[in-house]
C-alpha cells in the first residue's frame, strides 16, 4: 500500500470493500464523495416515488429504514426520527489516522453506494428476534408500522400496582412495641387500623399481622383471636381438614396456636397474605367512597362484577362443603379483594376451633347441613347488599329488596337470589320437605354465567401472557446491556491501550456511541429510545446488517455488521471470564 493505491480488504460481506489510505490524494477522494452523494440522491428520489405511488402521498424520509425494517424483522417498527448521518470521514495530508490493526477502515462502495437501502440479507433469523406484540384495541388508532415506547415494556398500571404490593410485601414497623416473635414468625405489622369490641361475628376482638416465617422466610397473615383461651387441645386438630381445602377463592389456613406473647390468652391462625387486599365492605362501604364522585356513590355495581362475585362464592363453598365443613363466614367483612373482580373467602375455620367445646368436639351430618343451607342464604344476603348498594339491603324487608334489584340488574339475577333466599329453597307443593341447595344446583343454573365468566378470564390471561412476553425480550436486552458494563472502561485496564483502544474492544466502543451517544446538527444529543432498542435487538439477533461507525475526533470510519459486532462482545466477554 506504499503506491497509494486502495488494496482489497475482508469486508462484513467477504469482498467489495477496499481500505482507502489516509495519506490518499485530496482530490480524488473529494470526486468519490461528490459521486457518491449524487448517486445516493437519484437512488432516494426514485424510491420515494415508488413510496409515493404505493401510499398515495409523501413518505417521510425515515419511512423507507422503518419499511426495510419491518421486511427484515417480523413486524419491528419504531416510529422515530433517525438521527442524521455521521459526516464523511475527513482527509487530511499532514495528518494520518493510526487504527488497530484488526479494524477495517472503509469508504463506501463506490458500486453500491447506498448503504442504507441493502438488499435483504440470507442470514437466518434466530428464533429470539424480537417477537411481533400481540395485537391491542388501543392500538387501532396507529399506523401499522408505528409501535409506542409503552408496547416495548410492561403496561404502566399493571407496573404501577405490582411496585405497590411489593412495597406492602416489605413494609417494616420500626420501633414497634408488638413483640418481636410469636412462635416462629417475627417482624409483625398491624394491617388493622381499628378494632371492633364487639366483634358481631366471632365474639371476640380480633387483629389481623402481617408477619415473616422464620421457616421458610414466607409473608404470612396472623390473624390474633384476643382474651380467647383454649382448654382442649384436640380442637386445634380441625385445621388439618382447612388445610386439605385447596381452592383459588378461599385464603389457605395453615395453623393455628395458642400465645401469650402479646400479654394475654390469644389464639393465632395463620393464613396467606394477599397485599394491598380489602374487604368487600371497605371496597363499597368504608370510609373512603365518601370521597368519591357523588354519580360514583350511587352508581350501581355492574351486574357483569356481581356475577362474577357469585361463581367465586359458589367455587369456594364447592371445596368447603365436599370436604364435609360449612364456612360460616360468608360476610362482606370476610371477603377479601385481591384485584378487581377476584375476591377470596377470609377467616375460614375460626367458628369451627370457637365453638369446638360448645359442640363437645361432636357435630352431626345435620348440623352440618343445616350449616351449608346458611352459607347458600348468605350469599343471597350479600347480594342484596350489593345490589341495593346499601348495608340495609338486606335488613330491610324483602320486597323493597327486590324492587330495587328488578329495577338496575336483570330478571336472571333477581330470580337467583329470590331462590337463595326462599325458605323452603325450591318448592315442591306434593314434598312435605322442601328440597335444599346444594352446588350442584347452583352450578346449573350459572351455567350461563360462568361461561361468561369463563371467557373474560380467558382475556386476562392472554394479557397478562402478553405482558410477560415483552419483559421476555427486554430481558435480553438486560443481559446485553450488562456485558457492555463489563466490557466498556474498565479501571484496571484504564492505562492498557491494548484493551479499549485495540480490536474487538475498539469496536464494541464505537458502537456504544453509536448508540447512545449521537447528537444532532446543533450539537444537542439525541434521546431516542426507538433507536437504541432497534440497535439492541438487531445485536442481539447478529443480524447481517451493516452500519457505519466513526471515530470521536471524526477522522476514521468502520464499516461492520451487526453480526460481527455480536461475535466482538462474545470474544471480549470470554476473555474477562477466563
Amino acid at each position: 500500500m506504499g503506491n497509494g493505491q486502495a488494496a482489497p480488504s475482508p469486508g462484513p460481506g467477504g469482498g467489495g470493500a477496499f481500505v482507502v489510505p489516509a495519506h490518499a490524494p485530496q482530490q480524488q477522494q473529494q470526486q468519490q464523495q461528490q459521486q457518491q452523494q449524487q448517486q445516493q440522491q437519484v437512488q432516494h428520489q426514485q424510491q420515494q416515488q415508488q413510496q409515493q405511488q404505493v401510499h398515495g402521498g409523501p413518505v417521510p424520509p425515515h419511512h423507507f429504514q422503518l419499511q426495510q425494517t419491518a421486511d427484515e424483522f417480523n413486524g419491528l417498527m419504531i416510529d422515530s426520527h433517525q438521527p442524521p448521518p455521521p459526516p464523511p470521514p475527513q482527509s487530511h495530508h499532514h495528518h494520518q489516522t493510526m487504527a488497530p490493526p484488526p479494524l477495517h477502515f472503509q469508504t463506501p462502495m463506490t458500486g453500491n453506494p447506498d448503504m442504507l437501502f441493502q438488499p435483504h440479507s440470507a442470514f437466518p433469523l434466530q428464533y429470539h428476534l424480537y417477537a411481533p406484540v400481540p395485537m391491542r384495541r388501543a392500538r387501532e388508532t396507529l399506523s401499522p408500522h408505528e409501535r409506542r415506547i409503552e408496547d416495548f415494556f410492561i403496561r404502566n398500571d399493571l407496573r404501577e400496582e405490582l411496585q405497590k404490593k411489593n412495597e406492602a410485601l416489605l413494609q417494616k414497623l420500626p420501633n414497634s412495641a408488638l413483640p418481636e416473635f410469636v412462635h416462629i414468625y417475627h417482624s409483625l405489622v398491624p394491617l388493622d387500623t381499628n378494632i371492633d369490641k364487639n366483634d358481631r361475628l366471632f365474639g371476640y376482638p380480633t387483629w389481623a399481622y402481617k408477619a415473616t416465617s422464620n421457616r421458610d422466610g414466607r409473608i404470612y397473615c396472623l390473624r390474633r383471636v384476643e382474651g380467647f383461651r383454649l382448654t382442649n387441645e384436640h380442637a386445634i386438630k380441625l385445621v388439618q381438614k382447612w388445610r386439605n381445602i385447596d381452592s383459588p377463592n378461599i385464603v389457605k389456613l395453615y395453623e393455628a396456636f395458642t400465645t401469650r406473647a402479646f400479654g394475654d390468652n390469644s389464639l393465632v391462625f395463620v393464613y396467606d397474605y394477599y397485599p394491598l387486599a380489602t374487604t368487600l365492605f371497605s371496597t363499597y362501604f368504608g370510609p373512603m367512597v365518601k370521597f368519591q364522585h357523588p354519580l360514583e356513590q350511587t352508581r350501581p355495581i355492574d351486574e357483569g362484577l356481581i356475577w362474577a362475585y357469585i361463581i367465586e362464592l359458589v367455587n369456594a363453598l364447592k371445596a368447603i362443603h365436599e370436604a364435609g365443613l360449612a364456612a360460616r363466614i360468608v360476610d362482606p367483612t370476610r371477603i377479601l379483594v385481591v384485584k378487581k373482580g377476584r375476591i377470596r373467602l377470609n377467616c375460614c375455620g375460626i367458628f369451627d376451633i370457637l365453638q369446638f367445646e360448645s359442640s363437645n368436639g361432636v357435630i352431626s351430618k345435620e348440623e352440618i347441613a343445616a350449616l351449608q343451607q346458611e352459607d347458600f342464604i348468605n350469599i343471597g344476603r350479600l347480594i342484596l347488599i350489593l345490589a341495593c348498594k346499601s348495608t340495609l339491603g338486606a335488613s330491610q324487608p324483602l320486597a323493597k329488596s327486590f324492587e330495587t334489584i328488578s329495577k338496575q340488574y336483570s330478571a336472571d339475577l333477581l330470580q337467583f337470589t329470590q331462590h337463595l333466599l326462599s325458605s323452603d329453597a325450591v318448592e315442591q307443593p306434593d314434598a312435605a320437605v322442601p328440597t335444599p341447595i346444594t352446588v350442584g344446583s347452583l352450578v346449573t343454573m350459572l351455567a350461563d354465567k360462568t361461561l361468561e365468566y369463563l371467557s373474560s378470564s380467558l382475556y386476562a390471561n392472554d394479557d397478562l401472557e402478553s405482558q410477560l412476553s415483552q419483559e421476555l425480550e427486554n430481558g435480553r436486552l438486560v443481559r446485553l446491556l450488562a456485558k457492555f458494563g463489563f466490557i466498556n472502561e474498565r479501571p484496571e485496564y484504564e492505562h492498557d491501550p491494548n484493551w479499549s483502544e485495540s480490536g474487538d474492544r475498539y469496536l464494541i466502543k464505537l458502537f456504544r456511541d453509536y448508540v447512545f451517544h449521537q447528537v444532532d446538527e446543533m450539537g444537542k444529543p439525541i434521546v431516542d429510545m426507538g433507536h437504541v432498542l432497534a440497535c439492541l435487538n438487531k445485536l442481539d439477533a447478529g443480524v447481517d446488517e451493516p452500519i457505519l461507525l466513526v471515530s470521536r475526533d471524526e477522522q476514521s470510519c468502520l464499516l461492520v455488521s451487526y453480526k460481527e459486532l455480536k461475535s466482538c462482545i462474545s470474544s471480549a466477554f470470554r476473555d474477562l471470564s477466563k
